[in-house]
């Protein structure tokens, strides 16, 4: 993904659109599979985890005061951004939209280095001083759930995903330049809770004998 993005121009006035950039996430593209949330689930498909290019785009484009057309949060935090950051997309369903309102052309960088990913805008003019700041309305636990594992021995558990609590978030941000704030509101963020996933080994069966 960041290899299909890297060396893109976005326009002065024009829209990106992540879906139109890069997408579709095929194999065919060099896509391939990835963890993807469906609802509570969490599942494999080709594409999985082009999300952290669609937050990561999403953090930039914030940090340089771009508009924000369309931005989804996903259904159940994730573990590489803070609540309220975070941007999901799906083909044909959901994207990642912003306008280059920076008066000039916008070229982005983008490259994986190891496990990290790196993006990065270069324009003409020097971004402003942008702080994220969100506040937790509710806070929803994250419940257990267990599943048999026949490998493990009986009383034996291994837990396999960790969890996270959703939560309902409002963010904003304040935006500095020559002395001048200006505070924007970016939505409310409504995460339902990510289930700790725990496998244990089968229940020993008792015999009993009837005389």
């Amino acid at each position: 993904a960041a290899r299909l993005l890297a060396g893109k121009i976005i326009k002065a006035g024009e829209i990106f659109s992540q879906n139109e950039a890069i997408g579709p996430y095929t194999e065919d593209k060099g896509f391939r599979k990835g963890p993807t949330y469906v609802g509570t689930e969490l599942i494999t498909t080709v594409g999985g985890g082009v999300c952290k290019i669609a937050s990561t785009l999403y953090n930039v484009a914030v940090q340089s005061n771009l508009e924000i057309v369309e931005r989804h949060n996903h259904t159940m935090p994730v573990p590489y951004v803070p609540y309220g950051q975070d941007a999901t997309v799906a083909f044909g369903a959901k994207d990642l939209k912003f306008r280059n309102t920076t008066g000039s052309d916008i070229m982005i960088w983008a490259q994986g280095v190891g496990n990290i990913l790196y993006i990065a805008f270069y324009g003409s003019k020097r971004g402003p001083d942008v702080e994220w700041y969100h506040e937790v309305l509710e806070v929803r636990k994250a419940p257990v759930k267990f599943k048999t594992n026949p490998e493990l021995a009986p009383g034996e558990e291994k837990k396999v995903l960790e969890g996270m609590d959703g939560a309902v978030v409002k963010s904003w941000v304040t935006i500095s330049r020559d002395g001048d704030v200006e505070v924007k509101f970016m939505g409310i963020s409504d995460y339902k809770p990510m289930p700790h996933i725990i496998e244990r080994g089968p229940r020993k069966l008792g015999l009993f004998f009837l005389s």
